[in-house]
């Protein structure tokens, strides 16, 4: 008998990195649709939401659309949801990036920008284009077991693209730390269902594909 194989709406709000992370959905043998359609949302097995670019915008092309509250159905039916980069973002309450800007708060939280004490004469280089390590927390010594990062080295590189990161209200759902320019941040966090990375592992090599098959793994369950 043929397997079932679950139907992950990719979540199409006009600022997606849709095909890199339609192929890495492909390697791993996700059955994977990209939309924008609210109902197609709703009845999907998993949904994963990637994004470039500003939060006030995504989150505006969100409200358009319907799919802030088919994202959020879709949680509450507890089904799995993956956020990448700007998609992390919008997981959480709001964000400080040109303005206030409320998010879908799944996840309590904001969004700041990188920079330094008040009165520090340093300068922070923004964005953060390149490879930077993913550091385990003492509550993942290394192993991250049960985790999208499950299988990943602790200390290994990803590919990173942003100026702004997350700061989650609850250090307990902080999967990985990164630094940069001396500021260690959240790259990654997960509560309950929900799943997310600063980074891009579409664009991480055979260690983000990781992420996408342990990502498999939680929607075949």
């Amino acid at each position: 008998m043929a397997e079932t194989k679950r139907r992950v709406a990719v979540v199409d709000y006009g600022m997606c990195n849709l095909f890199s992370v339609q192929r890495a959905c492909e390697h791993v043998g996700l059955a994977s649709f990209v939309t924008s359609d609210p109902a197609a949302v709703r009845t999907a097995d998993a949904a994963i939401l990637p994004g470039v670019g500003a939060f006030g915008e995504g989150m505006r092309n969100m409200v358009q659309r319907g799919l802030d509250d088919a994202l959020r159905d879709l949680v509450a039916r507890g089904r799995p949801l993956l956020g990448i980069c700007l998609g992390m973002q919008m997981i959480l309450s709001q964000s400080e990036e040109f303005g206030d800007h409320r998010g879908l708060d799944l996840v309590p939280g904001r969004v700041v920008k990188f920079a330094l004490s008040p009165g520090d004469p340093g300068r922070i280089r923004v964005p953060q284009i390149g490879w930077n390590r993913l550091v385990a927390p003492a509550g993942y010594p290394g192993c991250w077991a049960d985790t999208p990062l499950q299988g990943v080295a602790d200390g290994e590189y990803m590919y990173f693209v942003h100026s702004f990161y997350a700061v989650p209200r609850d250090p307990g759902v902080v999967l990985s730390r990164t630094t940069y320019s001396g500021i260690e941040y959240c790259s990654s966090f997960r509560k309950d269902r929900i799943y997310a990375t600063q980074f891009h592992p579409e664009k991480s090599g055979p260690a983000g594909i990781m992420i996408y098959r342990n990502f498999k793994s939680f929607c075949d369950e």
